[in-house]
């Protein structure tokens, strides 16, 4: 099958205002045929005057020749008006339905396609390159055909009234494009993409590294701190200069020959007037320096029009990259969950498809229970916590929720059973209500207060004058680690889902928001199944099962004080958590 052309494309996500794309081509086209009109009435007012002088006087029809050469500049500025109406009206309607195309694919990938992508690349793709699309179609297609229909209407007049000095100014015209070749083509193609490249890990790296900036100030680090997006940088700068350089000497040549026509056209004046000149030929002359920075002109909007292409071609390239992303299979039978029961089967899973993370885990977690994972970083303990949410889908073995694989549940039912509460959880850009409701959309606002109030959360309510309305993040008050925990939690809260996940929700809290954090979670947890992720150990003492994960594994598993008694790996971290929590004391009584 014949590959579609990215244009062809374009116009599928137009729809019927193709329609308006097709007529701004024409309407550009008529304007740069209309606007070459005003040049012959120029050559008509060089004639004339030519012809009169010195006595000027008699050269009556030079205001008229003028007038209309300004009655068509005019015309054909508004009918490239209408042309750029034309095309933006179906440019913006492409850019909004590649926005929502990716957008809507976004909702059936897996909820940790954003995380493993990169977000700053997500953000990339959805703003600059289907804007990008939408620049191609607006301004840089309508241009194409009236740099098209240019040299079509300037061939015409080049030839028209002087064949010798038209061909000579058509010679380094030639020469132009030849040289535009050498910087266009699959090397380019090629060279574009790279800089694409080189823009998304920039760009991507620089939204870590935002988010890292309390760290950063923390510890009094730099941005060389961020090697990663130190090297993106460098990556880009010794890009871009190579790139540079490669272009240097063909676009100093291509420069030097598209704006080389007067020398071209004055060494053709002396040869052809060797025997005199002539009136006739004067007049010509004179013309044709007028008409040639046209040329010029033309040339340079026809080689940035190969290049809009290859942007293009590059932004539907990323915009694929998403659009291509296998979203979650839906059984065609589903299952619905009976209880609140977690059971995982022989799981294996690997980001990249060739390193397992996660090796074969067990483990059956009873309705009401309350669970920990507990393990050395980098044992899989989050990756867990994703794969029962369903962020990722296994890849061996099954994990099913109230005896429901989770692959046929369906999603909405899925994200109805399961709450999860996460170091990082995030606060939309709205207020407090808004970001409670995500929860239960039609929850009421009394509903939400209730679930504020059980959260432990009416001491941040009551310090804004807004309360619940109080816009959070830009042009609105920003809150502490501890205090968007807590927003988080009563959100948890408000959805009362019967399965509920914890991954270090008080890794950020400070002592103050800890204890309230964890007066919350007990109101949270009550008749619910739990599993939590933590590091402090404390938290997970009374869990009715903990499980040890290591290297992607159960290691071993049991009530605190069985563990305990194993002398394994959770023993040795207790001794060890016991004895920081005992350093600690002594030393703040030092004091």
């Amino acid at each position: 099958m014949k590959k579609q052309s990215n244009l062809s494309r374009l116009m599928d996500y137009a729809g019927n205002y193709r329609y308006f794309t097709y007529a701004s081509w024409v309407l550009s086209a008529v304007s740069a045929l209309v606007a070459l009109v005003p040049f012959v009435y120029i050559w008509m007012i060089l004639r004339d005057a030519l012809n009169a002088a010195p006595n000027y006087a008699q050269a009556v029809n030079i205001p008229h020749y003028g007038w209309m050469a300004v009655l068509f500049a005019v015309l054909s500025y508004l009918i490239y008006i209408a042309a750029l109406m034309c095309s933006h009206l179906s440019a913006f309607r492409v850019a909004t339905n590649l926005r929502l195309a990716v957008s809507e694919h976004l909702a059936v990938l897996p909820l940790g396609f954003a995380e493993k992508f990169g977000s700053g690349k997500l953000r990339k793709i959805i703003h600059e390159s289907t804007g990008a699309a939408e620049t191609y179609l607006a301004h840089q297609l309508p241009d194409q055909y009236n740099a098209i229909a240019t040299p079509v209407g300037l061939l015409v007049l080049l030839l028209a009234f002087d064949w010798r000095l038209g061909l000579l100014s058509l010679a380094p015209v030639v020469l132009a494009f030849l040289i535009m070749a050498t910087m266009t083509g699959k090397r380019m193609v090629e060279k574009m993409r790279q800089y694409g490249n080189a823009l998304e890990a920039m760009s991507n790296e620089a939204v870590e590294y935002v988010r890292g900036i309390p760290v950063v100030k923390t510890f009094g680090q730099s941005v060389f701190s961020f090697k990663k997006f130190k090297a993106t940088i460098d990556e880009y700068e010794k890009w871009v200069i190579s790139y540079t350089k490669d272009l240097r000497l063909p676009m100093m040549f291509y420069t030097a020959a598209v704006n080389g026509v007067f020398a071209f056209l004055i060494a053709g004046g002396l040869l052809f007037t060797r025997s005199g000149v002539t009136p006739e030929f004067l007049l010509n002359l004179l013309f044709y320096i007028i008409i040639t920075p046209v040329i010029s002109l033309t040339l340079t909007r026809m080689m940035y029009m190969s290049e809009s292409k290859m942007v293009v071609a590059d932004a539907l390239a990323r915009i694929d990259s998403v659009l291509e992303a296998a979203p979650m299979q839906v059984q065609a039978v589903p299952q619905h969950p009976q209880d609140a029961s977690v059971a995982l089967r022989d799981v294996r899973f690997s980001y990249d498809g060739k390193t397992e993370v996660i090796k074969g885990v067990s483990m059956d977690i009873k309705p009401g229970q309350t669970v920990a994972l507990v393990g050395p970083s980098g044992g899989g303990k989050s990756t867990l916590a994703s794969l029962i949410c369903r962020f990722f889908d296994v890849q061996g073995g099954s994990i099913a929720i109230g005896g429901a694989d989770v692959r046929s549940t369906p999603k909405e039912e899925l994200m109805d059973t399961v709450a999860f509460v996460f170091q990082n959880s995030r606060l939309l850009k709205g207020s407090i209500l808004d970001n409670v409701r995500l929860g239960k959309p039609d929850a009421t606002e009394d509903e939400v207060l209730a679930a504020l109030k059980t959260a432990q959360c009416m001491d941040i309510i009551e310090k804004f004058p807004d309360g619940i309305h109080t816009v959070i993040g830009s042009k609105g008050v920003y809150l502490s680690g501890g205090e968007q925990q807590r927003i988080a939690i009563a959100r948890a809260m408000l959805k009362n889902a019967p399965i509920l996940i914890l991954d270090e929700a008080t890794a950020f809290a400070d002592p103050d928001n800890e204890a309230k954090v964890q007066a919350a979670f007990a109101r949270l947890a009550k008749g619910k199944t739990v599993l939590m992720i933590a590091h402090r150990l404390s938290t997970v003492a009374n869990a009715d099962c903990i499980y040890v994960v290591q290297d992607g594994q159960i290691a071993e598993f049991g009530t605190k004080d069985e563990l305990c008694t194993q002398n394994g790996l959770f023993a040795r971290m207790w001794q060890e958590y016991q004895a920081s929590v005992q350093w600690k004391v002594a030393k703040e009584g030092e004091r």
